[in-house]
């Protein structure tokens, strides 16, 4: 549609309708009377080609692509706040606890207190939804005051906040759902269903894995990490409880008994030599170096649900270690104390362990 909607094709074609009798040439009467009106023409064009890229799927965006996925009853996963556990002390060790509800702050984020896990423990629920509030560790000041406290500390991440779903995750899900067709508890029906919950970023679906009627969905969190048994419990609840195993109480269909486990993080140590550029020393990059093999662990884990089991590749690594500035070569490279290719098991994801680097 662009090549024949631009201003000089429109131009063309318009003067091309003009007896030769008549000056065409620029700056004449009929060149200056058709010029504004193939400029407005071309600008719909423009607009014509920009609505029928938003009415499609594909090439839809933002509102113009819920609207598309609605009519799928598919809607856009909206922001999820992160749960956190946080521990109170009295003084010295001695734990306390506090009133649900209670607020407290860190680094400009608050939180609230939601529900008791142990004595001294409770689960708090940040304020803002978002991945804003799965960064930050530390001690915790009280917004309100309670009586008795010492000392509050942030700690374990239970359940990740997710920020909005993007524009291509959720064109990706919606090819998912009219592509796979998820139905009556298949493995596409179980996927859906799973990803749908706040917290989970990834699933893999063993079907029959323990005689007929057993599933088992092996999970991996939004950032990407191994899953807390807060959240673990809370998809269990969500899909199958245990305590009404089978009986269609969740989102499983009657008569499916499903097992709602985590991925589980291996420790990579990797060993290599490292040749330097003139002038560089490896404490000036160890640092990048290390963020590159970390960066390649999240890249592998990022692809958890779409592969059998995943593969730490040494070439791969080695590639990414050879892109810090005064890296020269790499070798001698190891993981886990083998030279070969790590080969992880279907349910684990790896996680960087120590590094050893030498020259």
């Amino acid at each position: 549609m662009a090549e024949h909607g631009t201003y000089e094709d429109i131009l063309s074609r318009m003067l091309g309708r003009v007896p030769n009798s008549i000056d065409r040439r620029p700056g004449s009467i009929i060149y200056d009377a058709l010029a504004p009106a193939a400029a407005e023409l071309a600008q719909m064009y423009i607009e014509l080609e920009s609505n029928q890229s938003l009415s499609f799927a594909d090439t839809a965006t933002g509102e113009y692509l819920d609207r598309r996925t609605r009519e799928f009853g598919i809607q856009r996963g909206p922001a999820t706040k992160a749960k956190r556990k946080g521990l109170f002390f009295a003084s010295g060790s001695v734990s306390l606890d506090v009133p649900v509800g209670t607020r407290f702050s860190l680094n400009d984020v608050n939180y609230s207190v939601i529900g008791k896990i142990s004595p001294g423990e409770w689960m708090l629920e940040c304020e803002t939804a978002g991945t804003l509030g799965n960064r930050d560790f530390g001690t915790l000041l009280p917004v309100d005051y309670v009586e008795g406290l010492a000392r509050a500390e942030l700690s374990e991440l239970l359940v990740p906040g997710e920020d909005a779903e993007t524009d291509e995750a959720l064109r990706q899900r919606y090819f998912e759902y009219v592509n796979e067709q998820p139905f009556g508890g298949n493995i596409a029906d179980y996927k859906q269903k799973l990803n749908a919950i706040d917290g989970v970023g990834g699933v893999k679906i063993y079907p029959a894995w323990n005689g007929g009627g057993t599933v088992k969905a092996t999970i991996i969190t939004t950032d990407y990490a191994s899953p807390s048994a807060a959240l673990i419990a809370e998809v269990q609840t969500a899909i199958d409880p245990e305590a009404n195993g089978g009986q269609g109480i969740g989102l499983a269909p009657i008569g499916h008994r499903v097992t709602i486990t985590g991925a589980q993080g291996l420790s990579v140590a990797v060993s290599a030599v490292i040749t330097l550029a003139a002038g560089t020393t490896l404490g000036q990059v160890r640092g990048d170096l290390e963020a590159s093999m970390a960066s390649y662990l999240l890249q592998l884990r990022q692809n958890w649900a779409n592969e059998s089991a995943l593969v730490i590749r040494v070439a791969q690594l080695e590639a990414r270690m050879l892109t810090v500035p005064g890296v020269v070569d790499v070798s001698q490279t190891t993981l886990n104390g083998s030279s070969g290719n790590l080969v992880l098991g279907s349910e684990q994801i790896p996680v960087l362990g120590e590094v050893v680097l030498s020259e």
